[in-house]
C-alpha cells in the first residue's frame, strides 16, 4: 500500500516556498512554468561546480568524477522514462531545441508527397518544428482537432493518420487546458500506418509516471525544470532509431550513443541537478536501490495529493459566478485531467485577474502559454486564459486562498 504524501516534509525542502512579503506568504501556482527547487537540487548544483567542474573524457579526477555522474545521470532519466537502455537518454538544452534538432534530422528521411500529424492541443514548441521540418521535405502537416471538453478528436485522428503518414506529435497533457491526452490509443493507430510517435512529456513529468513503452512513444521529451531541476531537457529515443538516424553534428563526435545527438559540451552542473531532481523524487517514493520502483510509489503519492486539490479547486471554481472552467471541469472526470486550471471570466481579462492576484502575492499566469493552437481554436486569443498550476507542494491552503482573492477581485 502507497504512503500518502507528507506535504509538511515536502515543503520544508524548498527554500522559495518561505518567501513572505510583509505578511502575505508567496502562494505558487507558476508551476506549468517552471516548478520551485528543492534544496537537494541546488546544493547538487553548487557541489558540481565548486568541487568537480571539469570536462569529461580526460584521465584526471574530476573529469572521471563528470563522466561518472553522467552515467548516473542517464541510468535516473531512463527510469523517469520507464526506459531500459541508458544510452536512449540525450540531455540538451531544453525540449524545443532537442525537438528542432530531432525535426531536423528525421525530415532527411521523408519524402515529397508524405504526411506529418500535429494536434490542436500542443504546446507550439510541438508544433513549429515539425510543420518547418515537412515544409522543408515537401510533406503534408495534418492536424488532430479538439472537441469542447479540450479532449483530442480521436475520430478526426483516425482519418488524419492516412497510409503516407510518417511521424505523429502529440503531448502526453495539455500546458493550458491540462488535459491528458489518449497517447497510446493514438501511438497504435500510428504503429498500424507505420508511423514514428513523438511524445511531448514536459507538462505531464511532474504530475504522472511516465513509461515510453506503456505509450506506445518512439521518442519521448520532458524538462527538467518542470519536475523541481534545472533548465534541462530531456529526450528518450528507441536506440535502434538514434543509431540509425544521423545527427546534425560536428565530426569530432561520438558516432553512437547518446551523445551523438549532444552538440557541443554539455551543461554538466545541470546534469548533475537533473540527476538530484530524479533523485529527489526517488526519495519521495521511499528511496533505495530501485529508482523504477521508487518512483512507481512517489508518483502514486503525488498523484493521490494532486488530485485531491485539483478537485478542491474545480469544486470552488464553480461557486464563482460568470467564471469558465477550460476544458474538464467535472470532478467526477479528475483522472482525466493534471492539476493544471485555466480559467476565463467575461469581465476582468485575464492579464488584469494575472496582476491582481500578483499584488496578493498569488503566482499564476496568463496569456495562452505558447499553446497557441489550442487557445485558437477555443476562440481564447488574443487574451488567452489565466491559468493556475497545482504541484506536490501545494496545500490546501494555497486553493484556499486563490478562491478567496478571487471572489474579491470578481465580486
Amino acid at each position: 500500500m502507497n504512503q500518502p504524501l507528507d506535504v509538511a516534509t515536502v515543503r520544508r525542502a524548498f527554500p522559495s516556498l518561505l518567501r513572505r512579503n510583509g505578511d502575505r506568504r508567496a502562494v505558487y501556482l507558476d508551476g506549468p512554468a517552471g516548478s520551485q527547487v528543492p534544496r537537494a537540487v541546488a546544493d547538487a548544483v553548487s557541489r558540481y561546480l565548486l568541487h568537480s567542474n571539469a570536462n569529461h573524457g580526460g584521465e584526471f579526477t574530476t573529469s572521471q568524477a563528470t563522466d561518472t555522474m553522467v552515467a548516473e545521470a542517464r541510468r535516473a532519466g531512463a527510469a523517469l522514462f520507464g526506459a531500459d537502455d541508458p544510452e536512449e537518454v540525450v540531455f540538451g538544452a531544453n525540449m524545443t531545441t532537442l525537438t528542432f534538432h530531432l525535426a531536423r534530422s528525421l525530415a532527411r528521411t521523408w519524402r515529397p508527397g508524405e504526411e506529418i500529424v500535429v494536434t490542436d492541443s500542443d504546446h507550439d514548441a510541438n508544433v513549429t518544428p515539425w510543420v518547418l521540418a515537412a515544409r522543408d521535405a515537401g510533406c503534408t502537416v495534418h492536424r488532430i482537432p479538439v472537441r469542447r471538453d479540450s479532449t483530442l478528436d480521436l475520430h478526426a485522428a483516425a482519418e488524419r493518420l492516412g497510409e503516407r503518414c510518417r511521424m505523429v506529435a502529440i503531448g502526453a497533457a495539455s500546458n493550458l487546458s491540462g488535459t491528458i491526452h489518449a497517447v497510446p490509443k493514438i501511438a497504435e493507430l500510428a504503429r498500424s500506418r507505420g508511423a514514428l510517435t513523438f511524445v511531448d512529456a514536459v507538462h505531464f513529468a511532474p504530475h504522472g509516471r511516465m513509461d515510453v513503452r506503456r505509450l506506445g512513444a518512439d521518442f519521448a521529451v520532458c524538462s527538467a525544470y518542470k519536475f523541481f531541476g534545472p533548465h534541462v531537457g530531456l529526450l528518450y529515443g528507441r536506440r535502434a532509431l538514434l543509431e540509425e538516424l544521423e545527427a546534425y553534428k560536428v565530426r569530432t563526435s561520438p558516432p553512437h550513443g547518446a551523445e551523438k545527438w549532444q552538440t557541443g559540451t554539455a551543461n554538466f552542473e545541470g546534469i548533475a541537478g537533473t540527476l538530484a531532481a530524479i533523485d529527489y523524487l526517488c526519495h519521495l517514493g521511499g528511496g533505495g536501490d530501485d529508482r523504477a520502483a521508487a518512483l512507481d510509489a512517489a508518483f502514486a503519492a503525488i498523484e493521490a495529493h494532486e488530485r485531491q486539490l485539483c478537485v478542491r479547486l474545480l469544486t470552488g471554481l464553480r461557486t464563482i459566478a460568470g467564471l469558465r472552467v477550460i476544458g474538464i471541469d467535472d470532478p467526477q472526470r479528475i483522472r482525466e485531467r493534471c492539476p493544471t486550471v485555466s480559467f476565463v471570466h467575461p469581465q476582468v481579462p485575464p492579464h488584469e485577474l494575472h496582476r491582481r492576484l500578483a499584488e496578493r502575492e498569488i503566482y499564476t499566469w496568463a496569456g495562452n502559454s505558447y499553446a497557441l493552437a489550442l487557445s485558437q481554436a477555443l476562440g481564447l486569443e488574443p487574451d488567452g486564459v489565466l491559468r493556475v498550476g497545482l504541484l506536490h507542494y501545494n496545500t490546501e491552503e494555497d486553493v484556499d486562498l486563490l478562491l478567496t482573492a478571487l471572489r474579491e477581485v470578481l465580486a
